[in-house]
């Protein structure tokens, strides 16, 4: 992985944290709404996660593809991912 991984397990630790924060949350029967917020507070903390890898692959995978036929297949890997994302 290309991405730094510092910061990129930092916002992990940060998502994990949110994570054990719902699961309390569950336990203590909380406000639907307020458990939703934490769930797409977790759910924006692995999208910023994942953008920085993937631009740090676009960055150096794709930038560093020897020859087309390794572009291409770098491209397709990211059009796949970015279906994915958009689901």
């Amino acid at each position: 992985m290309k991405a730094d991984h510092k910061k990129v397990k930092h916002q992990i630790a940060i998502v994990k944290g949110q994570l054990d924060g719902i699961l309390a949350m569950i336990d203590d029967d909380a406000y639907c709404i307020d458990v939703s917020n934490q769930l797409l507070a977790a759910i924006s903390g692995l999208k910023k996660a994942n953008n920085d890898v993937i631009t740090a692959h676009l960055e150096s995978c794709v930038r560093e593809a020897k020859g087309q036929a390794e572009l291409d297949e770098k491209m397709a890997e990211v059009s796949q991912i970015l279906k994915r994302m958009s689901n």
